[in-house]
Order: structure tokens, then sequence, then C-alpha cells
């Protein structure tokens, strides 16, 4: 085990074990030991780093949002046309869906503490709007927000569908969404 000064990754690597072990365990399994274990660092980091466990757990879930913002950054920022808007939101459907489980139930975990606790509410409602504004380059307000509601129901169902649909149906999904009156494509 690596000691303070000489190891100054160690709170990023408390908050990537966190995820982990709700990917693993779910919310409710999360402990300081089990935490401090899996980060193989000292139990007493714990308390260093940070205030209790839900400052540890909005962290780690704030890492995560953030991570997922930066998948709609990079697809959404090649778009320069409309129907390239169109293509990116079809591409993140299939790439979040298609994705590795820990994502998914990463996100199920998050929305499952947002829908008890008003914190996590704030957290899920803050990525929403980074999601929204992403969106908003290419489609007006009330477009981006359905598309943001396609995108996460879209993408929940074919990772959980045994025969999930194919791009085309994606794709005709966001083209009906998106080729609506004042849609801003």
């Amino acid at each position: 085990m690596a000691t303070g000064h000489a190891d100054p990754q160690r709170r990023e690597r408390i908050l990537a074990a966190t995820l982990d072990h709700i990917a693993d365990e779910g919310v409710a399994g999360v402990s300081h030991r089990k935490i401090a274990l899996r980060a193989d660092v000292p139990l007493g980091s714990m308390t260093y780093h940070f205030g209790g466990m839900d400052e540890l757990l909005r962290e780690a879930f704030t890492r995560f949002a953030d991570q997922f913002v930066a998948v709609f950054e990079l697809h959404l920022g090649r778009a320069g046309t409309p129907e390239e808007a169109r293509e990116a939101v079809v591409e993140l459907i299939h790439l979040l869906s298609e994705g590795p489980r820990r994502e998914l139930v990463l996100t199920q975990e998050l929305y499952t503490l947002a829908a008890r606790r008003d914190e996590y509410r704030e957290l899920t409602h803050a990525w929403m709007n980074r999601s929204r504004r992403l969106l908003e380059q290419h489609f007006d307000p009330d477009t981006a927000r359905q598309l943001d509601a396609l995108i996460e129901g879209l993408s929940l169902h074919r990772s959980l569908d045994t025969e999930p649909h194919d791009r085309e149906l994606t794709r005709l999904a966001v083209r009906r969404l998106t080729s609506a009156p004042g849609s801003g494509a």
C-alpha cells in the first residue's frame, strides 16, 4: 500500500473503486471498509478524503455523470448538419445500450438514489441539463428535452431486451421526433 504524499492518486482510486463496487454490488453494499480494500488504501484515507459516505457517493456519481457527458460531447460535437446530429443521437443510443453493463447498473443505481433523495435528484438534474445543452446545439430546447428522454429510454430498453431493435428503428424514432414542426432540425 502506498502512503500519504507518495500516493497523489489515492483520492481518484477511491472514487474509481466506489463506482466499481457499486457496479458489482449496488449502493446498498457500499461501506468505507469495502471501498478502502478495493482501492488498496488505508481505511483512514476514506475519512481523510471524504466527509462521509454521502460525499463519497455524490462525488463518485458526479464523476460518472461527467464521463457520460463527455461521450455526448464527443458524438454531438462532430455533427455539423441536422442529419449528422440525428445520426449522432442514433449512435449514442446504440453505444450506450451495447456498452458495458457497468454503465447501465451505475445509471440505475444513481436514479434509484435520486428517486429517494433530493441531493441525488439535484445531481441527476444537473446531468440532464448538461446533456440537453449539448443537444440544444442542434435542436430546439423542447426537442432536446425529448431527445434526452428518448436516448435514456431506448438505451435502457435495448440493453435489457432479449432481442433489441436495430439501428433503422432507432433512426426512424429519432427522425420522427426531430422532423416535427419547431424541432430545430
